[in-house]
């Protein structure tokens, strides 16, 4: 029997719902499908401080996982600052402001279309 898996908007969307429920903020979801081959999306936010962060990353994880999409891995969760959680095609960014502005994923990615939610 095989099981059927999400597509990849529907991962993004899921992800952001989870995200908000922890009140992320500044949240954008980039589509990288034309210009990348790492992963088909970006979601991108910030927490304002890493217990935030880590409270984001939680909520994300469990509920993906009990949709049977769980990340196939997670970095950076121990220091809170930028999380970054890989669910194959989407990967999130969880990021303190401080960094998010250092990072600028939003500029560096600048190609791909932009979405804000």
């Amino acid at each position: 029997m095989s099981v059927k898996k999400m597509e990849p908007r529907a991962i993004l969307q899921k992800c952001a719902v989870f995200a908000k429920e922890k009140k992320a903020s500044e949240m954008v979801s980039m589509e990288l499908t034309k210009i990348s081959g790492i992963c088909d999306y970006f979601l991108i936010c910030t927490a304002a401080n890493v217990k935030q962060a880590q409270s984001v990353c939680d909520n994300i994880e469990e509920k993906m996982q009990e949709l049977g999409e769980p990340p196939a891995r997670i970095e950076g969760y121990r220091q809170g600052r930028w999380i970054l959680m890989d669910l194959g095609s989407v990967i999130v960014h969880i990021f303190q402001q401080e960094e998010r502005e250092y990072y600028n994923l939003e500029r560096l990615w600048g190609d791909a279309p932009l979405e804000r939610y």
